[in-house]
């Protein structure tokens, strides 16, 4: 019995690695996608891009004003989808984004066909980034938060809710000259498969760092 506040510590450590990692990598990604960006982003770097070009500040900045605003919703509307993990996704993800992009490491566009592949690498390392951090349970990322808080509220489907939402947000980008191309409109097709396998992976790989721990500690 004194050993368990142990493995309770250990298994938390765990689950912080997992989800900071997890950030990094999706940070990465993103930095990579915001090079190629003429080929077409998500809705919500779509509108990032799009403020940021308007009003200025870094389009990490406006991820985490983005972030905030749609936490704030979402208190208002379900609680229960807001936790540390919310606050520390929206802000946290927008300047590791910067960071990358500030270090100015990554390949810039060239309108060839290597751009689809730095495209590719981008969407890859959100997807694992999005499984990795999810995986390690500390808490969905306000734009999920959101979706889940407006299907609860309207009682419709998660699927049905962020169509609507994306829909939107891409509208608004679009009007604020953010950069829509034909990637934008399958992203999600693209993103999708790879986030759930990353998820099952890194889910499976932290239930058997847990069982080892509690192994170790019994």
């Amino acid at each position: 019995m004194k050993e368990q506040p142990k493995a309770t510590l250990s298994q938390n450590i765990i689950r912080y690695i997992f989800y900071f990692s997890g950030l990094v990598c999706f940070g990465l990604g993103a930095a990579f996608s915001i090079k190629v960006q003429y080929l077409g982003l998500h809705p919500w770097d779509v509108l990032n891009v799009a403020l940021y070009d308007q009003l200025g500040l870094t389009i990490g900045t406006w991820s985490i004003i983005v972030g905030l605003a749609l936490i704030g919703v979402s208190l208002v509307v379900s609680k229960k989808y807001v936790n540390i993990g919310t606050f520390l996704n929206a802000l946290l993800i927008g300047p590791i984004m910067d960071f990358f992009l500030w270090l100015d490491i990554l390949p810039n566009a060239s309108n060839t066909w290597t751009d689809y592949l730095i495209l590719f690498v981008g969407i890859v390392l959100i997807g694992i980034g999005g499984g990795l951090y999810v995986s390690g349970g500390v808490g969905a990322g306000p734009r999920d938060g959101f979706m889940l808080s407006i299907s609860e509220r309207l009682r419709w489907s998660i699927s049905k809710a962020r169509i609507l939402v994306e829909s939107i947000v891409l509208v608004i980008g679009y009007f604020l000259g953010g950069p829509v191309f034909w990637v934008t409109f399958i992203y999600t097709f693209l993103l999708s498969p790879i986030f759930q396998f990353s998820l099952k992976f890194f889910s499976r790989l932290r239930l058997k760092l847990d069982k080892k721990i509690k192994v170790h500690s019994s």
